[in-house]
């Protein structure tokens, strides 16, 4: 009689690799089915997107300032008007601490200060312009195609801002004159909205700028209301 084999080994019965090849199908579905949460979080901006027209909302700001470690914030409410692609319009009422209303058409810059009765006008194609064409991108009806077409996207994590479940993006500008600027700009988008909900601009040095909005009523429609007096002293601060 021959010797048994030194190792042996039991073949799988039909109904045992079959059970195998499911199951290892079943896993490789799941890992490819499994979203991609940048991607997601750009589908829903899209959707957003296609059907936004303005808004209106509360708005806290804050100023960091990374030298002195300090903060300087204001809160008011701003209405956004986006009526076509890169086309944006706001008017932001500054209400505490210092009362102020800022517009924003085009590239012209308007801030009036009501204390002094006088509107400073910057003109921003000569001071910037690519940085305002960039900033207008910042969540407000924007696309996936938009973004991609002026910044580097990063997916920065799930997270709640103002009781809004939200995707964090981090965006590094392609532009040499922007990155110059604004070396990363981070967006909170909400899950529900497809909007920004949380906006931070950082600068050279660790100083940034966040804005976060609250109470936010979509589909907002009329005129942008700019209530100036018309005897306010007008400023151009550019000319």
């Amino acid at each position: 009689m021959p010797p048994p084999p030194m190792h042996s080994r039991k073949s799988l019965s039909p109904s045992h690799a079959a059970l195998v090849l499911w199951l290892a199908a079943i896993g490789t579905a799941a890992a490819a089915a499994a979203p991609d949460p940048l991607e997601a979080a750009l589908g829903g901006m899209d959707k957003a997107a296609a059907k936004f027209k303005g808004l209106s909302a509360d708005v806290v700001k804050v100023a960091h300032d990374a030298v002195l470690n300090e903060d300087d914030s204001f809160t008011g409410t701003i209405a956004v008007r986006r009526p076509r692609a890169r086309e944006l319009t706001f008017v932001l009422d500054i209400l505490q601490p210092d009362p102020k209303k800022v517009r924003l058409t085009g590239h012209k810059l308007e801030m009036y200060y009501p204390k002094k009765n006088e509107m400073q006008i910057v003109d921003l194609d000569k001071k910037g312009s690519k940085v305002v064409d960039q900033f207008m991108l910042l969540g407000f009806g924007s696309t996936s195609d938009e973004l991609r077409s002026a910044y580097k996207l990063e997916f920065g994590g799930a997270e709640t801002v103002a009781g809004q479940k939200c995707v964090r993006l981090v965006l590094t500008p392609k532009s040499p004159e922007v990155l110059a600027k604004l070396p990363k700009f981070e967006l909170w988008l909400s899950g529900s909205l497809g909007i920004a909900v949380q906006q931070k601009l950082w600068e050279p040095g660790g100083d940034y700028e966040m804005a976060t909005y609250t109470n936010i009523r979509l589909g907002a429609s009329g005129e942008l209301k700019w209530d100036v007096p018309k005897d306010a002293k007008k400023v151009v601060l550019n000319k």
